[in-house]
């Protein structure tokens, strides 16, 4: 059975996808699916959310509402119906 979720973007990262959410399937983990959506999305993508290979200061990801870096992070196992959210850090001034 395949998993099927539901990823959420915020601030910049709407504007870089042109969405708000969007299902996403047959992903196993947090780290598999950014790439899926390196992949969907390219280099503007990939520019906003990683710096050297790893995910950008400040960058939150939650996995139904829980923070990964206090579960498996990028290893977090993911399955139908989860819902992940991602958020750059706050701007302003």
């Amino acid at each position: 059975m395949k998993t099927i979720l539901k990823v959420k973007f915020f601030a910049n990262l709407r504007n870089i996808t042109g969405v708000k959410e969007i299902e996403m399937e047959g992903v196993e983990n947090v780290g598999m699916l950014l790439e899926k959506l390196v992949e969907i999305y390219g280099k503007a993508f990939r520019e906003a959310v990683f710096d050297d290979g790893r995910i950008r200061k400040f960058y939150k990801i939650l996995h139904n509402g829980r923070d990964i870096d206090f579960e498996q992070g990028l290893e977090t196992k993911l399955k139908s119906d989860d819902v992940i959210a991602i958020f750059p850090p706050a701007g302003g001034g």
